[in-house]
C-alpha cells in the first residue's frame, strides 16, 4: 500500500472516560476512577431499569456493562452508589469540554462525535502547545482534569479512523489515557486484532458475513483480494478494506448532512403493552410528537413508518423481534392525518404481541408552503384543524408541553406526560450542579 499518496494529519479522538459516572462522582467530590458507582435509568423502578454507565471501579468489581446490564443484575451491596441520571448536567460538561477543545483548535476543526467523544484536527495548530502531539494530548488531559475533574482518553492518528482505533484498542486500556496509531504502524496495531467485533464499525454480522468468506481477523481483512470484497459487500467491502489498512479520506472540515432528510421519535416503553387500546394511545402520542417536529421545522411529510418491537418474550415466541412497515401518504404535517396512517400500519400488521418499543418516522419531507385540500370534507374544517394544530403548538412553546395535553395522554398507558421532562430518554435532572 502506498501510503505516501494518502492524507497525512494530526488528529485526536478524544473520550471522556466513564463520561455519566464520571459527572456523577465529581458532583458529590469523590473521584471517578476509584469511586464505586452506576448511573441507573428508572433507579426508583424495580421492574427492569437499565444500567447507562458505571465507573471504572464499578465496571471492574461487579462485571456490568452500559447498556447492557439490568437493574437486576446490580448488586444490593452498601458500597455501591447506584444514582439516577441527569442529562442535562451532562450535556453541560459536554458543552464546557468542548469549549476547552476550542482552545486547541478552530471551530471548522472540532467535531463532536457523540456527548462523551470529539475529533480534533491539531495538524495546523498542535506545534502552538507542544513539542510533540502526545505532549499536546497530555496537556489537553491535564486542562480537563483541573477545570472539571474529568479523566480523558486519546486517540492520536494520521487521519480520523487511526484516532479512533488507537483510542478503542489502546489509549482506554494504557496508564496514561493515550493511544497512537499511525500509517506506519499499521502492520503492528491493526492487524494482530484476532476479534474482528473489537474494531469499530464491525458488527457481528457483518463479523459473521467476513467468516464466511473466510477472514477471520483484522490480518486476514488487510490481505483478502480486495475485489473479492468489493463483488460480495459492494461499498461496504471497500470501506472495510480500507479500514484494515488504516485508510481514511475524509475531511473534517467538509461535513456531509444525509442525502435524505428524516424527523421521527422513538421510545421504549416501561412496561411490555399487550391491550390494544394502550398501544394505540401510545402511537397517537408519538405521531403528534412527529407533526409538532415536522410543523416546527416547516415540512410536510409524504412518506410516514412505524417501527414496532416485540417484548423478549414475544420474540421468542413468534420469531420476529417486531416489524417495520411504511406507508406513502399525501404530505401532511396534521396531527389527525399522520396518527391514522400510524394506526392503519399498526391494525395491518399487529397480531397481538406483547409491545415493549415503538418508533415513528417521517420521510419525503418537502418545504411547508401551503395546505393541500381534498374534496371529502369542507375545506372550513380542514383549516380550522389546521390552525388548532399550530395553536396548541404555541402554548405548548410558551408555557410547556403539559400544559396542554390530549385527555388520551390521561388514559391508562398514557406516557407523553411522562416523558415531557426527559431529555434524551432520561431523566434530565439539574444542570446547575
Amino acid at each position: 500500500m502506498n501510503y505516501q499518496k494518502e492524507p497525512h494529519g494530526v488528529f485526536f479522538l478524544i473520550d471522556n472516560k466513564s463520561f455519566y459516572a464520571s459527572v456523577e462522582a465529581v458532583a458529590r467530590g469523590l473521584n471517578p476512577l476509584k469511586v464505586t458507582l452506576v448511573v441507573m435509568s428508572e433507579a426508583d423502578n424495580t421492574n427492569g431499569g437499565l444500567v447507562l454507565a458505571t465507573s471504572p471501579e464499578a465496571k471492574l468489581r461487579y462485571h456490568l456493562q452500559a447498556n447492557v446490564s439490568r437493574q437486576r443484575e446490580v448488586p444490593q451491596d452498601p458500597q455501591l452508589m447506584v444514582v439516577p441520571p441527569r442529562m442535562n448536567l451532562y450535556i453541560k460538561r459536554n458543552l464546557q469540554i468542548n469549549d476547552i477543545f476550542r482552545r486547541f483548535v478552530a471551530n471548522e476543526d472540532l467535531m463532536p462525535y457523540s456527548i462523551d467523544e470529539s475529533i480534533l484536527d491539531l495538524t495546523h495548530s498542535w506545534r502552538l502547545f507542544g513539542q510533540t502531539p502526545r505532549e499536546v494530548a497530555v496537556r489537553i488531559q491535564k486542562t480537563v482534569r483541573r477545570e472539571l475533574g474529568l479523566y480523558t482518553t486519546v486517540g492520536i492518528g494520521d487521519n480520523p479512523l487511526q484516532a479512533k482505533l488507537a483510542l478503542d484498542l489502546y489509549a482506554k486500556h494504557t496508564p496514561d489515557l493515550i493511544g497512537e496509531i499511525h500509517y506506519d504502524t499499521v502492520p503492528k496495531t491493526i492487524w494482530p486484532v484476532d476479534q474482528l467485533t473489537d474494531v469499530w464499525s464491525i458488527g457481528k454480522r457483518t463479523a459473521k458475513h467476513l467468516n464466511r468468506l473466510g477472514i477471520h481477523n483484522m490480518y486476514e481483512l488487510a490481505h483478502v483480494d480486495p475485489y473479492q470484497l468489493n463483488a460480495e459487500l459492494g461499498l461496504m467491502g471497500q470501506q472495510l478494506f480500507a479500514l484494515a489498512w488504516g485508510i481514511d479520506r475524509s475531511q473534517l472540515r467538509k461535513r456531509r448532512g444525509p442525502k435524505n432528510a428524516s424527523l421521527g421519535n422513538s421510545q421504549v416503553l416501561p412496561r411490555d403493552y399487550v391491550q390494544q387500546v394502550e398501544i394505540e394511545t401510545v402511537i397517537k402520542e408519538v405521531g403528534e410528537q412527529v407533526a409538532a417536529r415536522l410543523r416546527h421545522h416547516h415540512k410536510l411529510a409524504g412518506c410516514i413508518s412505524l417501527g414496532v418491537g416485540f417484548s423478549y418474550a414475544a420474540s421468542e415466541a413468534d420469531g420476529r423481534s417486531g416489524f417495520h412497515q411504511e406507508l406513502r401518504i399525501a404530505p401532511t404535517d396534521q396531527n389527525a392525518v399522520i396518527s391514522q396512517a400510524l394506526l392503519r400500519i399498526f391494525h395491518q400488521h399487529w397480531q397481538g404481541q406483547a409491545i415493549r418499543n415503538l418508533a415513528v418516522y417521517t420521510s419525503r419531507l418537502s418545504p411547508a408552503t401551503g395546505l393541500q385540500l381534498n374534496f371529502f370534507e369542507p375545506a372550513k374544517n380542514q383549516i380550522k384543524r389546521v390552525k388548532a394544530d399550530h395553536v396548541v403548538d404555541d402554548i405548548r412553546d410558551q408555557f410547556g408541553f403539559t400544559k396542554l395535553v390530549y385527555a388520551s395522554s390521561l388514559m391508562h398507558g398514557g406516557t407523553a406526560i411522562s416523558r415531557a421532562s426527559l431529555v434524551g430518554g432520561h431523566n434530565g435532572g439539574n444542570a446547575y450542579e
